[in-house]
């Protein structure tokens, strides 16, 4: 890469590593406070945002040591590599997760809550965290770029991670296998579940209390279709260049188009937590709660609530207020020093 453009690309790098943390940050705290980790669907949104996160704080940093040419032994190289597909992977499965239990409310929403208890979805969770690790480390056992270390005929390498990683694992496996396959049973799960959904809106006779139920659980599967779509629409790019490069190796993509899909893959992971603060209630209340604090205004009042029930006069007298609460409405006390 050009020397301009390597700083541009490293910026913008930068930019997307700090706003995937601070934002991902935010929504596991946002969701913890809120008290929502007692339901099933925020312990996935929570999983995701830890693979968001650690984009930010893993999988960016190694991008750009890998970019930057840095030689290191080759094993190290392809180590650094695979811990950058590790969060992909994690996004996939547990989005499909999310979709899984989405499809579950639906079709037995009486039994939902027997069958889908919060310990089996954070174990659900940690499989798909422990399935990621195995597909994004499998080059480690044996399927990486055999010819870039014969190459070099050293065990130091120019790190790049299209060196030591080959597209033949990228094509074959990660786009194929574990990207096409799991996003076609998303769309069609939730094809399903919106179908159900109208379906139960066009019953006459149905109670308001479970249309409105139904209403809160459209709009948080609404929200949840919105982050598959901007999943895709942001690595769906960078898989299709790797897959034209693989199979017709005449048609040069050029540099700055596979720069601009990596970079889109990664600022997926910032946008998540806009998405959520737009569209899910829950979440959207406790950024407005955090956001008053940060700004001071909750702090604020609670400094001036004392002050509201007692103030010091300059004569040297204490006038304190007896709240309703007491059972005396509007009765002043006033204490004398007593010399």
């Amino acid at each position: 890469m050009v020397l301009g453009g390597g700083i541009i690309y490293i910026s913008l790098e930068v930019l997307i590593a700090v706003g995937c943390c601070l934002g991902n940050v935010l929504v596991i705290w946002a969701v913890w406070r809120s008290g929502a980790l007692n339901q099933t669907p925020f312990c996935l949104i929570v999983s995701l945002a830890m693979a968001d996160f650690l984009v930010g704080a893993m999988a960016i940093p190694l991008a750009v040591i890998v970019d930057v040419h840095v030689k290191i032994p080759f094993h190290a190289c392809l180590f650094f590599s695979c811990v950058l597909i590790v969060p992909l992977q994690a996004s996939v499965l547990t989005l499909l997760a999310i979709a899984v239990d989405r499809c579950l409310r639906v079709c037995i929403p009486f039994g939902y809550n027997s069958t889908v208890t919060k310990k089996r979805t954070w174990i659900l969770a940690a499989v798909c965290w422990i399935l990621a690790s195995v597909q994004g480390f499998l080059p480690m056992l044996g399927w990486y770029n055999h010819d870039t270390l014969a190459h070099y005929n050293s065990t130091s390498i120019d790190c790049q991670f299209t060196a030591v990683i080959p597209d033949s694992y990228l094509v074959h496996f990660i786009y194929e296998c574990c990207f096409l396959p799991p996003l076609a049973i998303m769309i069609t799960l939730y094809g399903y579940i919106f179908l159900k959904m109208r379906q139960s809106r066009g019953r006459a006779g149905v109670a308001a209390e479970t249309g409105e139920y139904n209403q809160k659980e459209h709009k948080l599967a609404r929200s949840l279709v919105l982050v598959l779509a901007l999943f895709v629409v942001c690595w769906l790019p960078l898989h299709v260049i790797q897959a034209i490069t693989y199979y017709n190796q005449n048609i040069h993509v050029p540099s700055i188009a596979l720069y601009f899909g990596i970079l889109l893959s990664h600022g997926n992971s910032m946008v998540n937590p806009v998405v959520y603060a737009f569209k899910v209630p829950k979440i959207k209340k406790e950024y407005r709660k955090i956001w008053r604090r940060v700004i001071g205004q909750e702090q604020q009042a609670d400094i001036n609530a004392p002050a509201n029930n007692t103030s010091d006069s300059h004569d040297g007298r204490v006038h304190g207020k007896i709240s309703p609460e007491m059972g005396v409405n509007s009765i002043h006390l006033t204490l004398f020093h007593v010399p």
